[in-house]
């Protein structure tokens, strides 16, 4: 390795440092456009790098593909499934909120209307002793799942008593989840379970190794912080506390070992879970089965970064200024280190990835140019300031294909936003599918027509991000964005003007793809998408060449308000909206038969060899 350039000197000395660790001191926006990086923001990352101690990288990062890393895809069908929150599901049994359960009954009727696939939000573990932090795409660690999706009623040594029955009913008919509530019945019911003789078993236990012990601890420290009022989250830790080594910590697992196998076993009862829904899905013939989400990053002072020396806390992951937010966007999560990935050959992203593909038939890679590079903001900078910081691509991509080759797992890769010239290219060459959202699908003329998308892509219309298709049709994510300041109100007018012309757009190629007849698209107005427009759209999206297909649940139920609305907190109730209906009334409707059956006719089953 060479030795790093001097840390003072003139600018051209501190870009030269920042480009020797991987630190962009300019980057390119979206259009084209060339953002300098403050140099304050150059001397943060330096600094959480730990550039002063550990040497620069020993080449610079390089986008292209690796020999022979190519990962698994599906045979030559064109599937079709559907994409899901598993939070938003009603059932008469669930404790308000959807869970196991719940997907096995939808994996029985989506596979006998021809569906493929489930897709599921991130099922990460989140933060147990703060069931308030809901958003699953910032977890307390990618490693683990969520116990609050456990189907607590199928769980071995329950009996009816363990729950409070009024209770469960109230969690039921509220309109949004109720996080704390469901948490606290579904823990108080496990306790109870566990404490009757539940066992763990051993063998689980080994394999899970110092990840699983350490997650279990923290979350009895984590609940022990809570009640002293010091946060579920270990920055905000008295000093004794974060040190995972340290003596509090060792005594308090010798004192609360019945606590810290208890959090253990939570994890075996998910796995279990989540397993069996997985050979469900195999049983039932769905060519994919389970199609999960892999999250960016992780909260800073979540489990995956207590204790850790790849994870930085005093460095977010975001987006810089676009059209959807002029501010940027700072997602408030840490990401690993790219020095320590370098020197360690991705070792650190190459365990997680093997054990995310282990039950997934299919993985999307959220924000997946996070493989080659990420916008990251040190302590002290806003979006505005952040800049990006490369990875080592090469050694991402093999230890990616390597594990979706290894359990036949095919990966898609959210390319969306700021896409590097050449990323898509890459992903391409490792067959990584695209992700092709149609709402982003335009040229200057109209539309991209789904027959000019590529063959290696996942094609939908949507994504949680975005508006439902009723929303996106009425404006309704145009007039957020304005209401929450994201843009201009000279902006807001410009994209409703946008919005006229692409209803217009879409409406002209419904009807020459023989989908909507002239005068039915004559008579629909801004003022609500009808069924009849929704099933038209879908069908003409999945007649796609793309491999994958996704339709929402909200479209199929017709929803109207978005499940997220970005860089929001507490102005919006992101994370926290259930479906209008029962997942049994949902899947008796008309809509969800005739757009389910719209897309079977566009894909239908076929003999595919893996």
């Amino acid at each position: 390795m060479t030795s790093a350039p001097p840390a003072q000197g003139d600018g051209s000395d501190l870009h030269a440092r920042a480009r020797a660790y991987g630190i962009q001191p300019q980057y390119d926006l979206v259009g084209g456009a060339v953002h300098d990086a403050p140099d304050e923001t150059l001397r943060g990352l330096l600094e959480a790098f730990d550039a002063d101690t550990l040497p620069p990288l020993a080449s610079e990062p390089c986008l292209t593909a690796p020999a022979g890393a190519q990962c698994h895809v599906p045979g030559q069908g064109r599937h079709w499934g559907i994409a899901l929150q598993l939070y938003q599901l009603r059932s008469d049994r669930n404790w308000g909120i959807g869970d196991f359960g719940d997907l096995h009954v939808l994996a029985g009727h989506a596979a006998q209307a021809g569906a493929a696939f489930l897709g599921l939000n991130p099922l990460h573990a989140m933060f147990l002793a703060d069931p308030s932090r809901c958003s699953p795409f910032s977890p307390s660690n990618r490693r683990f799942l969520n116990p609050l999706y456990l189907a607590v009623d199928q769980v071995p040594g329950f009996r009816a008593d363990m729950a409070d029955a009024a209770v469960l009913e109230d969690l039921r008919a509220a309109e949004l989840v109720d996080y704390p509530g469901v948490a606290r019945a579904k823990l108080s019911a496990l306790r109870a379970i566990w404490s009757a003789g539940a066992t763990l078993p051993d063998d689980f236990v080994a394999q899970g190794g110092d990840d699983l012990r350490r997650h279990a601890l923290f979350e009895v420290a984590s609940a022990a912080m809570v009640d002293a009022g010091h946060g579920a989250g270990w920055l905000g830790w008295p000093k004794a506390w974060r040190d995972v080594d340290g003596d509090a910590m060792r005594q308090m697992a010798q004192e609360r070992a019945d606590d810290v196998a208890f959090h253990m076993w939570l994890q075996y009862l998910c796995q279990s879970q989540l397993q069996a829904l997985r050979d469900r899905c195999r049983e039932l013939g769905m060519a994919i089965g389970l199609y999960l989400d892999f999250a960016v990053g992780e909260a800073a002072d979540g489990s995956g970064s207590w204790g850790s020396d790849i994870v930085l806390p005093d460095v977010r992951i975001g987006a810089p200024p676009d059209y959807f937010n002029e501010q940027g966007q700072d997602w408030g999560l840490a990401p690993l280190s790219p020095v320590a990935m370098a020197a360690t050959r991705a070792a650190p992203f190459r365990d997680l990835i093997r054990h995310a593909t282990r039950q997934a038939g299919a993985l999307r890679i959220d924000h997946a140019m996070g493989l080659w590079q990420l916008f990251l903001m040190p302590e002290g900078a806003g979006a505005a300031d952040g800049t990006y910081a490369r990875y080592p691509l090469e050694d991402m991509l093999s230890a990616l294909a390597e594990a979706s080759r290894q359990n036949r797992t095919t990966i898609i890769g959210e390319d969306l936003g700021n896409v590097p010239p050449g990323f898509r290219e890459v992903m391409e060459a490792c067959r990584i599918l695209s992700y092709r959202i149609f709402f982003f699908e335009r040229r200057d003329d109209g539309f991209i027509p789904p027959a000019d998308y590529p063959r290696d892509a996942l094609a939908c219309l949507s994504t949680h991000d975005l508006p439902t298709f009723r929303g996106w049709w009425k404006g309704d994510d145009v007039a957020l964005r304005q209401r929450f300041g994201f843009i201009s109100d000279a902006a807001a007018t410009e994209q409703r003007d946008a919005r006229t012309v692409e209803r217009a757009d879409l409406l002209a190629e419904l009807v020459a793809a023989g989908l909507l007849t002239a005068d039915v698209a004559a008579g629909i107005d801004p003022s609500d998408a009808p069924a009849t427009l929704t099933i038209a759209v879908h069908r003409h999206l999945a007649s796609a060449p793309s491999r994958l297909f996704a339709v929402r649940l909200e479209d199929l139920a017709a929803e109207l308000h978005p499940v997220n609305v970005p860089s929001t907190v507490d102005e919006y109730p992101n994370w926290r909206r259930k479906l209008s209906m029962p997942l049994d009334d949902l899947v008796a409707t008309a809509l969800f038969r005739d757009l389910t059956g719209g897309l079977a006719a566009e894909r239908p089953i076929e003999p595919d060899a893996a």
